[in-house]
């Protein structure tokens, strides 16, 4: 009757169960989190540390539910954040919200109406604040069920009074340094924002236009066609502009052409029949003529842009001079040559015109004849009252009829557009206030400021040096109810600031620290200004937003003690957000902080890509490809989206879907599972009494050591580049390959069959004990619930969160050298053929399980004299039931070779006849040859009855 040795066996045992059911495991960590402040922990348990590494919040618009890329910029965030506790730093996370602006206006006006409808202003304002603060509510528990750990209780939210008020100092810095002035300029409007817009609130889309050519005829034929060695005769001469904005030519006051260009005069078609010459570039001559349906080009002269300058031109359909002026802009690659010139309503346009003098000749609403409903202002001659839009048809109808177009067809291209309203957009030229980029030389401070910053992708730098090198000055100023004022009293003859403006904005400061921005509707100018409050207004544009985010380095790090230097040894800020922040906050903040320090806010800059679905296509509801983050937390866990976050390559487009987070959820199942195993066989081991120097470890778990050392070394130094795909692609490799395929493989029977406290066994344990600390430190920034739910069930003495530790400092790398190295890399490579061999048999139908077979090993005599020593422990490596060792001479034909660098060594495998162990399965010629235990092999015997087994190597 056979014995039940079940009880001599040490299986695994642990309370950390093996399905996850993150979905509700994770609530209950998050309660407990918040029970004890968990952040609050983190920054005392480091508040001594000497190194400060401040992540530095972009705030998210504080409007809707948090979508999935939300989700991907705070886990994003919360891995740097715990990476770096991990890497010894203190590292502070406050989070924020930008609160001011046009949506959340919008959001209010949907329920309320418009400012002064049925609220006032400041009735209407606090609406928006009501609004904002329920967003940030809402937001604030997506982004914690993520388990983004923060000071969630304490964050920034652009609507306090204290920010609203640092804003204002901050712009009194900049005012201070002399970088902010008033001016007349184009600028990108919406007329659905009724504002202006900053160029970060542009997007480029297709848009449909007629595209005109149009005559403008010279005033004095004879004496333009002269210029160009011409007798013209009664023949009418013009200069032919091509535009796709036709309702610009009722602000066109100028011509511009190329200073360095060749221009041509050529027969054009008869007009009512007379002889028509056309000015064109001579490098467009033949592609005009086509347009125009002219057979052949006919050149009768040339001419220099240069000689063109000041020649007088008939507007096509108003009583005006419209002069020829010279300009760099101008090029000959599509059109005539010749650019109509509105300065109301283009950067160049309004930058020649104004070296010329034109801004200063014409009167406003001439300059810009459009209000900022995008309608023709009242006395526009022709178009007064109509849409822009609308007034197109009109005025190429007009063209038509005066015999002025030349051409027109429509076309489809690509259009600045209104990112909110996603509409087009267009310049007009009103009063604004601006950051100069070049007054005081913001732009070479901030081109100089970018070098001394690490981009992370490293495209980065080159990117936002090229914005910043061609971007326009900054317009700060809105025309909108929520916001910030730009809080500055000008003279209403001269419309210059007051001189004492810088201290004006600290009194105005201290005012909204206490009441909020509301105060800047009802503030008598008199309180301040005295008795020159009548000879002054105050200024009632409010400031961009973009200023308001770009100014949270002053109004938010600057602020609050816990995220400055102190007295660190080492201080870095860094700022994380998705590429297309390179013309936003990245730009806006580098901008303030160059116009303010003369430095960059920033040491490190991360960007990540966006996300998309399976086939590369943009996130939308109308194709029904959203994935959102809700939902996944709530059907697979956090911690699945948190592990396909850092495994997707953030540098690039982020596929996402219902099937990829399968993927990740097995993925995840895998690394839980290697945690059980090595848990579960940590049970009854006291680190205390069990831990066994590294040095008196067996070599088998020296090597296991040494290779979580090295996988260390790479996922520190990964984490400290910021590449977490590297990172879970080495931590998967290592659970699945190195443990779970080798080493936890390998030493089953050892855990199972030796006794409880054999050092045999507590080798084993010792280095799984130290593998799981090390591991458990691995995973923490990532997946944050697994890692504190392994923490709570691993044995010895620690704290409550795996996040008041740093990388495990004792994975003691003993099998590290050259020859160790070899030593371990050939023994593997012989086993991997062995496992071939022995797959195989099994496909064959020779063997079930490799302990049903044994394999010889045929060695040269270098390796022979290597394994020696170890020959009757390599059973326990191979996992078979014996290995033999024989000279390459004996070898016989169905051996197979091992592929090794140096050496020859061949295996060959075949099942064994022996008794099988019914304790540890090992099929051995000792079994039954002990009468008291029939059934087990001699060391079994040995681990049941007697003093145990000896283990030297595996």
């Amino acid at each position: 009757m056979s014995k039940d040795y079940k009880s001599t066996i040490h299986l695994p045992q642990t309370d950390f169960p093996m399905r996850g059911n993150l979905p509700k495991r994770e609530p209950a960590w998050l309660d407990e989190w918040a029970k004890v402040d968990r952040y609050a922990q983190i920054q005392q348990h480091t508040a001594d540390r000497k190194r400060v590494f401040v992540l530095h919040d972009g705030p998210p618009y504080a409007n809707g539910a948090i979508h999935i890329g939300h989700a991907v910029n705070k886990v994003l965030k919360d891995i740097v954040v715990k990476s770096h506790l991990l890497a010894g730093y203190r590292a502070p996370y406050v989070p924020g919200w930008d609160c001011h602006g046009l949506p959340i206006e919008i959001a209010v006006e949907k329920k309320h109406g418009k400012p002064g409808d049925k609220l006032n202003a400041a009735a209407f304002r606090q609406k928006c604040r009501e609004y904002a603060a329920e967003q940030v509510d809402q937001q604030r528990e997506g982004f914690k069920r993520l388990g983004v750990l923060g000071d969630w209780d304490k964050p920034y939210r652009s609507m306090d009074f204290r920010f609203e008020a640092d804003m204002l100092r901050a712009l009194a810095r900049i005012y201070g340094n002399d970088h902010v002035v008033r001016g007349f300029k184009p600028v990108h409007w919406c007329f659905d924002c009724g504002s202006a817009l900053a160029e970060a609130e542009i997007e480029y889309a297709d848009k449909r236009s007629p595209a005109i050519d149009v005559a403008y005829d010279a005033l004095d034929p004879k004496g333009f066609a002269a210029l160009f060695g011409v007798e013209s005769g009664d023949a009418i001469v013009a200069m032919p502009i091509w535009t796709t904005t036709p309702w610009t030519l009722p602000a066109s006051l100028a011509v511009s052409v190329g200073p360095e260009l060749d221009y041509v005069l050529i027969e054009g078609a008869a007009r009512d029949g007379r002889r028509v010459l056309l000015a064109v570039a001579e490098a467009l001559a033949e592609s005009v003529a086509t347009r125009y349906g002219v057979e052949s080009v006919t050149i009768l002269g040339r001419a220099n842009g240069a000689q063109l300058e000041n020649q007088l031109l008939a507007h096509p359909f108003y009583e005006r001079e419209i002069p020829v002026i010279l300009g760099d802009h101008v090029s000959a690659e599509d059109g005539t040559g010749a650019v109509h010139t509105a300065p109301g309503h283009g950067a160049d346009d309004f930058s020649v015109s104004r070296r010329y003098g034109l801004v200063d000749r014409y009167p406003a609403n001439v300059l810009n004849p459009v209000d900022a409903r995008g309608v023709y202002l009242p006395g526009t001659p022709l178009f007064e009252g109509q849409h822009i839009w609308k007034a197109n048809a009109g005025i190429v109808e007009l063209l038509r009829e005066r015999g002025k177009l030349l051409a027109f067809v429509e076309i489809e291209h690509s259009y600045p557009h209104c990112w909110r309203h996603k509409t087009p957009v267009a310049f007009r030229a009103t009063p604004q206030w601006f950051i100069s980029m070049d007054k005081e030389g913001l732009r070479d401070t901030a081109l100089t400021a970018i070098k001394g910053v690490r981009w992370v992708p490293s495209w980065g730098q080159e990117r936002i040096a090229g914005m910043v090198e061609g971007r326009p000055d900054w317009c700060i100023s809105r025309q909108r109810t929520w916001g910030v004022p730009i809080a500055l009293f000008v003279h209403k003859q001269t419309q210059e600031p007051h001189p004492d403006s810088i201290e004006l904005l600290e009194q105005v400061a201290q005012r909204v620290e206490k009441d909020g921005i509301d105060m800047w509707d009802t503030l008598d100018p008199a309180e301040l200004l005295g008795d020159e409050a009548s000879e002054y207004e105050k200024v009632t544009d409010v400031l961009d937003v973009w200023f308001d985010s770009g100014v949270t380095h002053a109004c938010v790090i600057d602020q609050r003690p816990e995220l400055q230097a102190g007295d660190a040894e080492e201080y870095r800020v860094m700022y994380l957000e998705g590429s297309d922040q390179h013309r936003g906050w990245f730009q806006s903040s580098l901008l303030t902080s160059a116009a303010m320090h003369g430095r960059a806010p920033y040491d490190l800059v991360l960007t990540h890509g966006f996300t998309v679905d399976q086939n590369g296509r943009k996130m939308s509801k109308s194709q029904r490809n959203v994935v959102a983050p809700q939902k996944v937390s709530d059907s697979l866990g956090a911690d699945i989206l948190r592990l396909w976050v850092a495994a997707a390559d953030y540098r690039n487009e982020m596929a996402v879907s219902d099937e990829i987070f399968k993927r990740v959820a097995d993925s995840y199942r895998r690394i839980r599972n290697t945690c059980r195993f090595l848990l579960g066989n940590l049970a009854g081991f006291d680190p205390k009494h069990d831990l066994l120097p590294v040095t008196q470890c067996l070599p088998l778990d020296q090597w296991a050591l040494q290779v979580a050392h090295d996988v260390q070394q790479a996922v520190t130094g990964a984490y400290e580049r910021c590449d977490f795909p590297e990172i879970v692609q080495r931590v998967q490799n290592f659970c699945t390959n190195e443990m779970g395929a080798l080493y936890l493989d390998m030493t089953k029977d050892r855990l199972y069959t030796m006794q409880a406290d054999s050092l045999g066994r507590r080798s084993a344990q010792s280095a799984m004990y130290r593998i799981l600390e090390a591991l458990v430190r691995w995973l923490a920034p990532v997946l944050s619930f697994t890692a504190e739910e392994v923490w709570q069930h691993m044995p010895g003495e620690r704290g409550e969160s795996v996040l008041f530790e740093t990388w495990y400092d004792s994975l003691a790398a003993e099998q590290g050298s050259a020859e160790q190295r070899r030593f371990w890399s050939d023994l593997l490579d012989i086993r991997e053929t062995a496992s071939r061999v022995l797959e195989g048999m099994r496909k064959a139908g020779d063997i079930g399980a490799s302990l049903q077979a044994e394999i010889t090993l045929y060695l040269d005599a270098d390796l022979l004299d290597r394994y020696a020593d170890m020959a009757k422990e390599l059973r326990f490596f191979f996992i078979t039931s014996d290995v033999k060792l024989a000279a390459l001479d004996a070898r016989g034909e169905g051996a197979v070779r091992v592929e090794l660098d140096e050496g020859e060594a061949w295996v060959a495998a075949a099942p064994s006849t022996a008794a099988k162990c019914v304790r540890c399965w090992h099929h051995r010629e000792d079994v039954g040859s002990h009468a008291e235990h029939p059934e087990l092999c001699g060391r079994c015997v040995q681990n049941v009855d007697a003093g145990g087994e000896e283990r030297r190597w595996f």
